[in-house]
C-alpha cells in the first residue's frame, strides 16, 4: 500500500468513527436524564461535527472546510456558553 492510500482509509475510518461517536451523542441528547447532559452531549455533537468537517476537508484538499469548521466551533462554544448560563441563573441575559 501507497502513502495516499493509507491515508485515504485512515480518513475514511475517522469519518465512520466520529459518525458513530454523533450518533452515540445525539441519543445523550435525546436520552439524558439531566440538562446538564444534554448539554454536554450537545457540546459532544457539534466537537464531533466539526472534526467530520475538517476530516472531509483533508480528503477533498480544500481550504473551505476549515473556515467552516472554525464558524463551526465558535458558534458551539457561544452556544455552550448560553446554554450554561441559562442552567446557572435561569436566563440568559443579565
Amino acid at each position: 500500500m501507497s502513502s495516499p492510500e493509507i491515508l485515504a482509509y485512515g480518513l475514511g475510518l475517522a469519518q465512520l468513527m466520529l459518525i458513530l461517536a454523533m450518533v452515540l451523542a445525539g441519543w445523550r441528547v435525546l436520552r439524558g436524564p439531566r440538562a446538564q447532559d444534554r448539554v454536554l452531549g450537545l457540546d459532544t455533537v457539534y466537537l464531533n461535527g466539526m472534526l467530520a468537517i475538517v476530516t472531509h476537508g483533508m480528503r477533498t484538499d480544500s481550504g473551505f472546510y476549515f473556515e467552516a469548521a472554525l464558524i463551526v466551533g465558535m458558534l458551539g462554544f457561544a452556544a455552550t456558553v448560553a446554554l450554561a448560563k441559562f442552567l446557572i441563573h435561569g436566563e440568559v441575559i443579565r
